[in-house]
């Protein structure tokens, strides 16, 4: 049996069936209190200092449904989401959620999977040496650098890159997507958005490597391997790394949707039209439905991703079992 027939066959297919039908009703929940939650609160889309006059508030009312019973606008809008219809946006004019969604979620998707690609390999390489290197002047440098991170807010920490090497240095850009003839967004201007993203996780995930690592270079397994007369690198990268990983696997999934959530703020300094940026305009202009199908993306999104971490646990320690 080839190792990808054994991977597959560890993939837990059952619990995978059962997670996502219990992903139904906990979406349907989200989608429920929100609902209300928003429709009951003070205000409206088309309130204004200018106040509209009975007859133009009653057609722009009727033209997006909201002279319905509440009950009747939620069930409508229940059955565009089984159609993947979002609705019209209710402030943004020629536009649906659709193609709104469609514009932002690649810029947010982008930023979101580069910054925890660079977190998990920067974190896991710190977390690697200061393990490795415990109460050594290493191991006090990284988890400094791990205690600022963690500290620091990406609303200080985003001006602060822009003012150092934007305005000052003048190697990026201050904001904006920065993109190049049909290409998507340059790298070279997302490299500030990715990297003020990055560092608050990277300072955690190097604090979880090096308390995962110490832990596993004492376990007894690595004794054993020691014992054997094993290479100290062979006893680190095949003993010890698959076995100090697992923490970090499972702290993917949340932070990836932390992360995708955590663009809200860095898509506003860097002025970038992402699905953060629609969901706070949506949120401020209240725009019912723009807000609503940014919710449910984001819904999805955790779901998603958790369930790929459960999946890669498994993959990873074959004492797993979801069965």
């Amino acid at each position: 049996m080839s190792a990808l027939q054994r991977s597959l066959n560890r993939i837990p297919w059952g619990y995978m069936a059962r997670r996502l039908l219990i992903a139904v009703p906990t979406l349907l929940v989200i989608i429920t209190v929100a609902f209300f939650m928003m429709r009951l609160a003070p205000g409206g889309p088309f309130d204004g200092e200018r106040k509209l006059n009975a007859a133009t508030e009653a057609a722009i009312k009727a033209k997006f449904g909201l002279d319905k019973p509440l009950v009747v606008q939620y069930l409508d809008y229940l059955a565009g989401i089984v159609r993947l219809d979002f609705g019209p946006s209710m402030k943004t004019l020629g536009k649906s959620v659709n193609e709104l969604i469609a514009d932002g979620l690649p810029i947010s998707l982008t930023i979101g999977l580069w910054s925890m690609l660079v977190a998990i390999v920067t974190g896991t390489l710190l977390g690697i040496f200061a393990g490795l290197r415990q109460n050594t002047l290493g191991d006090y440098s990284v988890m400094g650098f791990a205690m600022a991170g963690i500290s620091i807010p990406t609303f200080v920490s985003g001006p602060i890159l822009i003012l150092v090497f934007a305005l000052s240095a003048g190697w990026f850009a201050v904001g904006g997507l920065g993109t190049y003839p049909n290409i998507g967004m340059s790298l070279h201007n997302m490299t500030l958005p990715v990297l003020t993203l990055a560092l608050p996780q990277i300072a955690i995930i190097s604090r979880l490597m090096r308390a995962s690592m110490i832990e596993t270079m004492r376990s007894g397994h690595i004794r054993t391997a020691r014992a054997k007369g094993l290479s100290e690198r062979d006893i680190i990268l095949r003993h010890a790394l698959p076995s100090a990983i697992l923490p970090l696997v499972s702290y993917a999934g949340p932070a990836m949707a932390g992360v995708m959530t955590g663009s809200l703020v860095i898509e506003r300094i860097f002025g970038l039209p992402g699905m953060g940026s629609y969901f706070v305009d949506g949120a401020i202009n209240r725009d019912y439905t723009l807000v609503m199908g940014a919710l449910v993306i984001y819904a999805v999104l955790i779901v998603l991703f958790n369930l790929i971490a459960d999946i890669l646990y498994a993959l990873l320690d074959p004492k797993v079992s979801y069965d």
